[in-house]
């Protein structure tokens, strides 16, 4: 069930994405929101993206153009799996305001997020959106929100905070599953290109992400999508945003680390989406891996 769940909620998220009127329309939203009589509405409880934002009531229509909060749930929910891949702190904060936003009653004009906040939100997010095959949508084209020269959402102020050191970097997102989640492997095998054991030969950094080498006697343990087993056999990989961020054992000099790895192709990279260090002789990783041969998609 909390498979099923989980792959439905990015299927929704993918349909979302594909449907051309609404992102089509977003600029006619944006220039006609202002003419629309608006309504302050409480924000409901079943409301799982936008809970405890500091604020109870959300302005209909809202910034998107849905107009009842039963159209509304049924969008903004299928965003709650972006949030739990952490990719930034503030985007909770910048997709509520475009679902949620906050109803002021002696305020006829809506409060849209800054520019600077969707721009730190799509930086931070794209790359992990794209290593599950999801490009950025235009509904949330960052060109179309104000400067910040005066009313909107700002980003979060992080003038006076130090760049991380090298030890207190946050583990990359690919690289956050422990020994017993089996589940996060199968929860998105399916929309996965590629998987493989692997131990690694080179790591370096290209651009703020990481380039890794697998060592030449990599195994193919899943194929799909028209790749090969020789394709796989010593491909350059991909971790967006890697040279950011920590990942267990990755940059081990001996290289005697393993991994599972599963990924897909981004313009012509093979970006990695998941990231498991093997640990020998662990039994729910081996029966893990015959799952996956005889898994049928």
């Amino acid at each position: 069930q909390f498979i099923m769940a989980h792959l439905t909620s990015f299927c929704v998220l993918l349909i979302l994405w594909a449907i051309p009127s609404q992102m089509e329309a977003f600029p006619f939203v944006l220039s006609e929101l202002s003419t629309r009589k608006n309504t302050c509405k409480a924000i409901p409880s079943t409301m799982t993206l936008c809970h405890g934002l500091g604020y109870n009531e959300m302005r209909l229509p809202n910034l998107l153009g849905h107009e009842t909060i039963k159209e509304t749930l049924q969008q903004a929910n299928s965003w709650v799996p972006l949030l739990t891949k952490q990719c930034h702190l503030d985007t909770k904060k910048f997709l509520c305001s475009l679902f949620a936003p906050v109803c002021i009653t002696d305020l006829e004009e809506a409060v849209y997020p800054c520019r600077s906040l969707c721009e730190a939100v799509r930086d931070g997010c794209a790359p992990v959106m794209a290593a599950f095959g999801f490009p950025w949508p235009q509904m949330f084209n960052c060109s179309r929100f104000p400067m910040g020269n005066g009313l909107c959402v700002p980003l979060a102020g992080s003038e006076n905070k130090l760049p991380p050191t090298k030890e207190d970097r946050k583990t990359c997102i690919a690289c956050q599953y422990n020994g017993d989640d089996v589940s996060a492997i199968l929860d998105n095998f399916c929309r996965t290109e590629f998987a493989l054991k692997m131990k690694v030969s080179d790591v370096s950094e290209q651009s703020g992400d990481l380039r890794v080498t697998p060592q030449s006697k990599s195994r193919a343990v899943y194929k799909h999508g028209g790749w090969s087993e020789e394709d796989l056999r010593r491909p350059v990989l991909w971790l967006a945003g890697g040279a950011e961020c920590a990942c267990e054992g990755l940059r081990d000099p001996s290289g005697d680390a393993t991994f599972l790895v599963t990924g897909q192709k981004v313009d012509d990279r093979l970006v990695i989406s998941l990231l498991w260090r093997w640990q020998k002789g662990q039994k729910e990783m081996k029966k893990m891996t015959r799952t996956l041969r005889k898994l049928q998609c």
